[in-house]
């Protein structure tokens, strides 16, 4: 009896200690995610396009709620419908407005929480699928200092969200497999991706999990809790797009399902449009040095292909790379999905090369080589003036873990990659809290300041038109005015029947359309040559 006894406490010691485990690991990964993802998220401006807008409408619902409903019929500018995306993400922005205020911090606060959690959910999808903790550990530390994720899942776009739900999605399916009650979950992933990011993506991502199951788990296709999960969960984001079309009707259909959804698969969008291999040369360019282990680990996924981690990973990054390489729209971020499979897959690898301590040849000599280039790199901009103290100080840590790692490799040390792991991190810490991580920003005239002079010197709501070619979603949300670019003819015919008329233009403008008798009521703004000008 008393041996009985001790045997079930010492079983009861066991199960603590392994749920003591887990709840360190996953609020550890939690906490190192948010402290990367939310580290100077104020400190630059929103970049168009997609955080000028999201923080437009956003901004909009915000000041309607709750009186108004533009909640439920997003507007963006004043009073233009917003058809691009469904809200859910513009929501959670609106309500972070509305506890901390107008800025950048509360813009980009909820987004990059989302992504901040898909880093614990991805180790717990790699607990489901892999019976070694490591494998998991790995795969999330991978996924957490990738360099496109940690950049994109902290601004204020819908592709961290996205991952997020549908980590939410793969973990509950997972789950499910023993408890059918989890399923209910896979749905409401599912569902929210649609009230994130449209039902295009709805579908493409659902039918990844649809396939998996085909493969994997069949019979899970016809449970009840499955179906009925799939049914609640895409319900309000049908319900959405239903009132859409009776609030406006067809043309709602034609632009949201229409131009802005399924018409980018055939169809390219504003012009944007590349080869098929676009995406492959965007994870080449952006993965590094994870992409190194990544051959290792898809022959790792075919060699166990009879297993549910091996179809699970060839399906997820196999089926969404081909989907959007096959779209004639192709946008970096279009790419974001793709990053949770792969990272599945490098942690395997890296899992089981840590555990033999047998690393593989050509990483050591692809290790080496990409830290001879990375030196070399630095130290050329460095002497050439092109790097700025910070930069060259956090490139250097990164260069010295890159090193460290590189040698620990070359004598099949245990530490290689926890040096490496936490080189990136602090790298990326660092790269955060400096004014240089979103370098989009640098592709056309700052906005803030010059969006401060136009709210200065217009009327509230006025229309001001511009001589810059393309549409700045972040300088109209600084300003908080409508900037429509306008050609040469536009401007004159806004110039002589409006009055007043006010026009944004650079200098070379001015001279070409030789105004009368205008009124300069901006300065320039830190060398810029944009001016504002008014007829009154």
């Amino acid at each position: 009896m008393g041996k009985q006894r001790g045997r079930k406490d010492q079983a009861t010691r066991k199960w603590e200690n392994l749920i003591n485990t887990e709840i360190v690991c996953v609020l550890g990964l939690l906490t190192a995610a948010i402290a990367l993802y939310l580290s100077g998220i104020d400190n630059v401006a929103l970049r168009d396009w997609d955080e000028g807008i999201v923080a437009g409408v956003a901004r909009n619902i915000w000041r309607s709620f709750p009186d108004g409903n533009t909640w439920l019929y997003p507007t963006i500018n004043y009073n233009d419908p917003y058809w691009n995306k469904p809200p859910l993400v513009h929501w959670l922005v609106a309500f972070s407005y509305s506890l901390f205020g107008v800025n950048e911090g509360s813009t980009r606060l909820f987004p990059a929480l989302l992504s901040a959690i898909t880093v614990p959910l991805l180790y717990k999808i790699g607990r489901e699928i892999k019976s070694d903790r490591s494998t998991a550990i790995f795969s999330a530390l991978v996924y957490l200092t990738l360099l496109p994720i940690a950049r994109h899942g902290r601004v204020a776009m819908l592709d961290g969200a996205v991952n997020c739900w549908f980590c939410l999605g793969v973990w509950c399916l997972l789950r499910g497999r023993k408890d059918r009650r989890w399923l209910l979950g896979t749905g409401l992933g599912i569902g929210a991706i649609c009230l994130t990011k449209g039902m295009m993506m709805g579908v493409l991502l659902g039918g990844i999990i649809i396939i998996f199951l085909l493969w994997d788990s069949p019979k899970i296709l016809l449970n009840p809790y499955f179906i009925t999960s799939l049914i609640l969960g895409t319900a309000p984001a049908i319900a959405w797009y239903l009132l859409q079309y009776l609030h406006y009707g067809q043309e709602f259909l034609g632009i949201s399902l229409g131009k802005q959804t399924f018409n980018r698969i055939w169809q390219p969008v504003s012009n944007v449009s590349s080869p098929p291999w676009y995406y492959l040369l965007e994870i080449a360019k952006y993965s590094l040095p994870w992409l190194i282990f990544l051959p290792y680990g898809i022959q790792l996924a075919w060699k166990n292909r009879d297993l549910s981690w091996g179809r699970l990973t060839l399906i997820w990054s196999g089926v969404y790379l081909l989907a959007i390489s096959l779209m004639v729209t192709k946008l970096p971020w279009y790419v974001m999905p793709i990053y949770p499979g792969l990272s599945l897959l490098i942690g395997a690898g890296l899992a089981t090369a840590w555990q033999s301590k047998q690393y593989l040849l050509s990483w050591k000599i692809s290790l080496s080589i990409l830290t001879a280039i990375c030196s070399l790199a630095v130290i050329y901009l460095s002497i050439s003036g092109q790097l700025e103290l910070d930069l060259i100080i956090i490139l250097g840590i990164v260069i010295v873990s890159l090193a460290i790692a590189t040698i620990l490799l070359w004598s099949n040390g245990d530490r290689a990659i926890p040096t490496l792991i936490g080189g990136f991190y602090l790298g990326l810490l660092l790269f955060f809290n400096s004014n240089h991580w979103l370098w989009e920003l640098n592709e056309a005239f700052p906005t803030r300041k010059i969006a401060a002079e136009i709210k200065q010197h217009t009327p509230a709501k006025q229309i001001v038109y511009t001589a810059y070619p393309n549409f700045r979603p972040a300088l109209n949300f600084y300003s908080d005015r409508n900037l429509i670019p306008a050609d040469d003819t536009k401007l004159k015919q806004t110039w002589q029947q409006n009055q007043p008329a006010y026009l944004l233009l650079d200098t070379d403008a001015i001279d070409r359309l030789d105004l009368r008798s205008y009124i300069t009521l901006s300065k320039k703004i830190d060398g810029v040559t944009w001016q504002l000008i008014s007829n009154q």
